[in-house]
């Protein structure tokens, strides 16, 4: 980014509020063929004043417009910012490991500290809470490649095994606001650390979080096939157990190759492992969240009706929404709630019924903004709904649209 010139600069943020140059001019003041000329440097800002009410419309600090060291500051969207996708990928490049297998391992934190850190990690992702884990990871991170690098023996496969639930973390947040690369990278960092931890359960949640990644970037088929291949390895039977833990994360590897295989429209593959999902939740007896994943029968309707969205069919959707029982759908975590919520909106879309569109995305607004407002595939849903509405949109979406940056 310091090596763009300014106005290539200021489209970067605009695009990152999901602004149309239009939108932006009216704001601004200006007009479209104004910031036109501006991003494409054949007109120069030479005023500070009109950098700081840019920066002012973009929620960044001016600093970022000047390729400076920038200030950090919490957006009003409460997203992920450019100082924190840089600070995350840092972590990330660390190899504390491998240093410490010619040098002295950093001083480890305490196991006990680490647990705390990263189960408060863990709340505030199923929270819907991405602004201040965003802002939180790159220490979690450096202190559990500490911990990583630092401890042997027990102690050691402890500190492996978060380290890796610190990279599945990662990985699924950075996914969620669009940061694909960088989740792909965490979530394959996962699998190599459940190695360690000897734990394969771990490295079968691990295996979610990667082909996540992969769907999110292009590349179902691939995904699905990793996801069906290991929920093989893990299926209760024969030399498996059926504790409540093996039969979450082999959920979880069903429930995610259902939705690789939606991606492809292979829809007779997607009903054959929704199958086995249900049948492991019955078998589970109810909805909890062992490893972190919310399996049980009501997230399977969830991933039911994804599943629908994705092969274009909001309609049956919306059915298997209005059926989930609301004590059970209640009792989900927020960020569950929410991202279901959002699907269900896609639904409504899909068969013309933007205002009921509207509603549902206000709905999940109220559970977690963060899922709604910083989001890529909510600010789609919700420029299609401004675009298909006739007239002035209600009130309540005109406001939330105007929190998301969206424009017509």
């Amino acid at each position: 980014m310091d090596e763009l010139p300014i106005g290539r600069r200021v489209a970067y943020w605009r695009g990152r509020r999901k602004m149309s140059q239009q939108v932006f001019a009216d704001r601004l003041g200006k007009s479209k063929s104004w910031v036109d000329k501006v991003e494409r440097g054949v007109r120069r800002l030479d005023k500070f004043s009109v950098l700081y009410e840019i920066a002012d419309i973009l929620q960044v600090d001016v600093q970022l417009l000047l390729g400076k060291d920038p200030e950090r500051r919490t957006d009003a969207l409460n997203c992920i910012d450019q100082v924190e996708v840089q600070e995350i990928r840092a972590a990330l490049e660390r190899y504390d490991s491998m240093s410490a297998y010619f040098d002295a391992a950093p001083y480890p934190p305490p196991l006990a500290d680490m647990r705390k850190a990263v189960t408060h990690a863990w709340l505030t992702y199923q929270y819907g809470r991405y602004g201040m884990l965003t802002r939180a990871l790159p220490k979690l991170l450096r202190d559990a490649q500490a911990a990583d690098a630092g401890f042997g023996g027990d102690d050691g496969r402890t500190a492996a095994h978060l380290l890796g639930q610190v990279y599945q973390i990662a990985s699924s947040v950075l996914r969620k606001l669009g940061e694909c690369d960088l989740a792909w990278l965490a979530a394959d960092r996962s699998m190599a650390v459940a190695q360690r931890a000897d734990d394969p359960l771990l490295a079968g949640i691990a295996t979610t979080r990667v082909c996540n990644a992969l769907v999110a970037m292009g590349r179902p088929r691939p995904a699905l096939e990793l996801n069906v291949t290991i929920a093989n390895r893990l299926a209760p039977g024969g030399g498996n157990d059926a504790s409540p833990d093996r039969l979450s994360v082999y959920g979880m590897l069903l429930l995610q190759g259902a939705m690789a295989a939606s991606r492809i429209g292979d829809s007779a593959t997607v009903d054959d492992l929704l199958g086995g999902a249900d049948e492991a939740a019955t078998l589970l007896g109810g909805d909890q969240n062992h490893y972190w994943t919310s399996f049980g029968p009501t997230n399977v309707e969830l991933h039911r009706a994804a599943a629908a969205v994705e092969l274009g069919d909001g309609g049956r959707a919306v059915e298997i929404h209005q059926r989930i029982p609301e004590p059970a759908f209640s009792g989900l975590l927020p960020e569950r709630r929410a991202h279901h919520l959002l699907d269900i909106a896609r639904g409504f879309a899909q068969v013309g019924d933007v205002a009921n569109a509207g509603e549902v995305l206000l709905r999940g607004d109220r559970l977690a903004p963060s899922e709604i407002r910083c989001r890529p595939i909510a600010h789609e849903v919700m420029s299609d709904i401004l675009r298909r509405t006739r007239g002035a949109p209600p009130s309540p979406i005109a406001e939330l649209a105007e929190h998301m940056g969206v424009g017509v």
